[in-house]
């Protein structure tokens, strides 16, 4: 009996030990794909100089150990294990907090004031808005500022020890709400919102185990940016309704960063709100026409169609890098439009972010339309349009010999170099003659 026993252990072992490689070659069963950011690792292809080079071996290694048999169930127990055992994450800046709250480390570390920008560098960009939101003004247009939601504020009290108490007044955010009400800048501070709300709230506005804000909060945001420009505009826009609200345990962007953990088991947790949204008809209604500036607190608005029932011909901006929805046909990047043209085209524009990306605020966005509409930078070496006048002017003063010949009357006259003449005789005739 001992001996058949030890038997057929050592044919279990042995069945254990090759079914990772039957299973890469076989594929038998079909693996449930790791959510989060997964880096594709290719095949590598056979050539006699990567053989050589001894770089064909390294890629097959690389290759096979991202591939080989149940590599996504192992990588599931293994995170599942020291979830449960350990109280770890394996998963870029996931903190567990108390009672097992998720959340990502920038939100801890905006909350606590750790990527404070300073109080100068805020005012500045301030400034600059404070100018853009007048100049649009002008020219009919309107400037919202979106302070979207962020789980560090809202449930700091879930920080585990490390991070607790450490509370701060000098943080993005709150620097930030002041010196826009001080300014007068159009804004709506969802942060402060919800923390009133917070109890009062029929449905969960955050979820244990996501890093946005909840679906049925995320309606309410939207439907508040609708009324917030309507008043802006003194017009009437398609609001979004429900007639009835699905509950169900977290799903979708309500369970971002518990999807990332990769675990073995799904994670049980309080039950979320699921309106089934429908606009309203947009007979006698005005949609304008908006582009929008924004992280990833967006996309479940610009997903539910606001950008098409509420809105008309509008643009999304992630990140201020790629444009939506043009980049599903073929990538558009933002740099690539002529941002002055994008304005005129817009009724409103909104700039939004979660506190967790305060610091980086517009991503380049605000600075870029500053220079646009300043006439300081119209005539600066910094614009790029402007000295290509002005180097094209220089080419042509030096085929007009008797203007290049004033010009060097002028650099003897007041002993500068003929390069630099040239500069300040160019510079002046472009911002005063427009030649």
């Amino acid at each position: 009996m001992a001996a058949k026993t030890k038997i057929f252990l050592l044919i279990l072992i042995g069945v254990l030990l090759y079914l990772p490689l039957l299973q890469t070659q076989l594929n038998f069963f079909d693996p449930i794909p790791l959510k989060g950011a997964i880096a594709e690792v290719k095949k590598p292809v056979f050539k006699l100089s990567t053989w050589f080079a001894g770089e064909f071996s390294d890629s097959s290694e690389n290759y096979l150990n991202n591939h080989f048999g149940f590599r996504e169930s192992f990588i599931r127990l293994n995170n599942e294990m020291l979830f449960r055992f350990f109280n770890k994450a394996k998963a870029k800046d996931v903190i567990i907090g108390k009672e097992g709250y998720l959340f990502e480390k920038n939100y801890i570390k905006a909350f606590n004031g750790d990527d404070f920008k300073g109080y100068d560098s805020l005012q500045l960009m301030v400034n600059k808005l404070k100018f853009i939101q007048d100049t649009l003004k002008k020219l009919n247009k309107d400037l919202l500022i979106v302070l979207a939601a962020g789980k560090g504020t809202y449930f700091s009290e879930y920080f585990p020890e490390k991070y607790a108490g450490k509370e701060s007044d000098q943080t993005n955010y709150k620097v930030l709400k002041t010196l826009l009400n001080e300014s007068q800048i159009n804004n709506i501070d969802f942060n402060d919102y919800f923390l009133k709300i917070k109890h009062t709230a029929k449905y969960p506005l955050y979820p244990q185990y996501g890093i946005h804000w909840s679906s049925y909060s995320m309606c309410l945001a939207a439907d508040s940016i609708i009324s917030y420009i309507e008043k802006l505009r003194n017009i009437h826009i398609p609001h979004l309704k429900w007639d009835s609200i699905s509950i169900e345990q977290p799903k979708e962007s309500d369970y971002d960063i518990g999807d990332g953990m990769n675990l073995m088991h799904r994670l049980k947790s309080y039950d979320m709100a699921y309106p089934k949204v429908y606009f309203e008809n947009d007979i006698g209604k005005t949609k304008p026409s908006v582009l929008v500036i924004s992280d990833s607190y967006y996309w479940g608005m610009f997903n539910l169609g606001i950008s098409e029932n509420a809105f008309r011909d509008s643009h999304f901006w992630y990140y201020n890098y790629e444009v939506y929805p043009d980049s599903y046909k073929s990538p558009l990047i933002a740099s690539a439009v002529n941002l002055k043209d994008e304005i005129r085209k817009r009724d409103v524009i909104i700039i939004m972010a979660t506190e967790a990306n305060l610091s980086k605020f517009g991503w380049g966005f605000i600075d870029r339309a500053y220079e646009t509409f300043s006439k300081e930078y119209e005539y600066s070496v910094r614009n790029p349009e402007f000295m290509r006048k002005v180097n094209s002017l220089i080419e042509y003063i030096r085929t007009d010999k008797k203007w290049l010949e004033d010009i060097k009357l002028k650099a003897d006259k007041n002993g500068v170099s003929l390069d630099s003449m040239l500069f300040l005789d160019a510079t002046w005739q472009i911002k005063n003659v427009g030649r």
